[in-house]
Formats: C-alpha cells, sequence, structure tokens
C-alpha cells in the first residue's frame, strides 16, 4: 500500500507519520512506499522497511497536485491547511491554501484515469459551525460558520462528498476538535491558548490566558487525533452512506475546568504560572466557537478517543510528551 501524507510537518502529522512507521502498515495492508509533502521538508525517518520519500512545496500551485498523486497513492490524508486565527488575518491566502489547494488535489484525482479512486481523508473542523448553538450539538445541525477557516473547510466538505458521489475518489472527512496539549511551539491558530496555559506552566514558563474562564470548548488528544485519522483511513465506507463528514467525539470542557485540571494533576504552583490578559481579537472569535457535541454517527461508526476526562488530557501530554515529568 502506498500512503500520501499532506501536512507531513504538522504536529498531527508528524504524529502521524511516527505511527505509521511505526506500525508499518494500515489496517491489513502492510506498507510498501510512504511520501510525505509539506511547505517545509517534513523530517526523513532513519530507518524504514520501505521506501519513504520526502517532498516540499506549495501544493495550491498549479501542477503540484497532480505531481503528488503520480505515483498513486492507495490512501491519501490531506492535513495540509493554514491554521484559523492566519486564515483570518489573510482572506487570500486561507482561500488559496485551505480551498484552492483541496479543489486542485481532488481535481488531480478526478482527472488522473485509469480507475485510479484513492481513500482520501479529509481534516475537517468544528469551526464549520457558528452560534447560536444548543447544548450539545448534533450530527443534523447545519453548518453556518462564522470564520473565513470555518467556510473553506465546510466547503471542502461538500466538494470531498459530492467528488465521492460521483465516484472519483473515497473520501471521508473528519471534524478534529481543538487539539490539545498541542506539544511545540504556540503557533497562529487563534485556539492555541486552549494548549499554551497547561503546555507552557508543565514546561516550567509562564502563559497568558486571554479569554474568560467561563469559555467553553470541544478537545481531544493528539493520541486521539491519530487514531482518528487510522480509523477513517481503514474503516468500511459503505457504512457512512453519502454524508461523508462526520464530527469526531471528544471532552467538553470551560478554561475554568482545565485550570482546576492542572491543579490537580500538576499543583497549584504550576497553574499560578497562568496570566490573565484578556485580547479583544480572540475573544471576538472564540464567542462563535461551538462549545459541546453529541458525535453520535461518529461514535457508532467505531471512532473512539484516549481520554474520559481532562485530567487524562493532561496525564497524556505528560507521558507522550515529558517522559513523564514536568516542571513543579
Amino acid at each position: 500500500m502506498h500512503v500520501l501524507v499532506l501536512g507531513a510537518a504538522g504536529m498531527v502529522g508528524r504524529k502521524l507519520v511516527d505511527r505509521l512507521l511505526r506500525d508499518g502498515r494500515l489496517g491489513k495492508s502492510e506498507i510498501s512506499r510512504l511520501t510525505l509533502h509539506d511547505v517545509v521538508a517534513p523530517a526523513r525517518p532513519e530507518k524504514t522497511g520501505f521506501p519513504v520519500e520526502v517532498l516540499a512545496g506549495d501544493f495550491a500551485v498549479p501542477g503540484a497536485a497532480e505531481k503528488l498523486i503520480a505515483g498513486r497513492p492507495d490512501v491519501i490524508f490531506h492535513l495540509a491547511a493554514i491554521v484559523s486565527g492566519e486564515a483570518e488575518l489573510d482572506f487570500d491566502k486561507g482561500y488559496r491554501i485551505n480551498l484552492d489547494g483541496t479543489r486542485m488535489l481532488l481535481d488531480a484525482i478526478r482527472l488522473a484515469g485509469g480507475g485510479y479512486k484513492p481513500r482520501v481523508v479529509f481534516t475537517s473542523s468544528i469551526a464549520v459551525f457558528g452560534a447560536p448553538f444548543p447544548e450539545a450539538i448534533g450530527d443534523e445541525f447545519f453548518h453556518t460558520p462564522l470564520l473565513s477557516y470555518g467556510t473553506q473547510k465546510a466547503i471542502g466538505e461538500l466538494l470531498l462528498a459530492d467528488y465521492s458521489r460521483r465516484g472519483f475518489l473515497d473520501g471521508i472527512g473528519i471534524r478534529l476538535p481543538t487539539i490539545c496539549i498541542r506539544p511545540g511551539l504556540p503557533n497562529k491558530a487563534a485556539s492555541g491558548f486552549f494548549s499554551n496555559i497547561l503546555r507552557e506552566p508543565l514546561a516550567g514558563k509562564e502563559a497568558v490566558l486571554p479569554v474568560s474562564e467561563d469559555v467553553r470548548h470541544w478537545h481531544a488528544t493528539p493520541r486521539s487525533a491519530v487514531g482518528f485519522l487510522l480509523h477513517a483511513g481503514t474503516m468500511d465506507l459503505a457504512t457512512v452512506g453519502a454524508r461523508r463528514n462526520l464530527t469526531m467525539p471528544g471532552l467538553s470542557a470551560t478554561v475554568g475546568e482545565q485550570i482546576a485540571a492542572l491543579k490537580r494533576v500538576a499543583g497549584e504552583k504550576v497553574a499560578a504560572r497562568i496570566k490573565r490578559v484578556p485580547d479583544p481579537f480572540i475573544m471576538g472569535i472564540v464567542d462563535g466557537w461551538p462549545r459541546n457535541f453529541a458525535a453520535r454517527r461518529a461514535r457508532e461508526l467505531g471512532f473512539t478517543t484516549a481520554e474520559q476526562t481532562f485530567d487524562d488530557i493532561i496525564r497524556i501530554h505528560i507521558e507522550d510528551e515529558l517522559g513523564g515529568q514536568f516542571v513543579n
């Protein structure tokens, strides 16, 4: 099996690639070739049991998508995107990467010919939903995104479903919760503070909280995100039907509940490193975000999370990223 990962240098992309390299297979199929692509070259693995090609470039320029699928990958994980805050600040860049790049990829597959019909796993976002919200958003809730990023992802979902309906590809879109705790450095995602206020204090650093502790949001760990992707890449899509886009399971929590969990797991001294500095720009974006989901269809189709409580989210980060230790 040939697997292509777009956005392989991103946080979730790196973790997915690590898992594919470790397992050497996707589901029941052994991986025979792995192609990694991002705007910056993904890290080249040192030892593998199969060929790994590492590519760098802008996948949203004309002709790029055709080159990426020239080797006819069997499964394509499409994680390539610019994040919410950057898409909101740079309108043209957001639409060029998040929408035009996706359309070029799907069209390249459509025009490849020869019966080529790969599995395409598209990472969408809960940003496709906009306020006002019910207490828990069900699978029937309509799309009314309040951000350019959410609009771009919603259009991508529609394209994926239509190209799948027409038989050009076998696609599934997974709406990821906000991934928490994200390892590494802060990025331009408006949701980044959800991770920052936990990751930085655990590393002995001060963190800035730009919103009220009453803000509620939908979360999942990087470990769960990789599990979602692997299941989407191997499941029987006949069970999904024509509605190819699913909201992934997660955990709803307020910022205050996040901080309380941090105190329970790591202590008051660690939590005291959080500094409250309101940011009107971030607050304005967060006001239109969804807070809680039922995610019934995804659970019935076998998608599961690695965490049951927010304490688990923090413990998983300490285990996976900090070697079981944090700065007290």
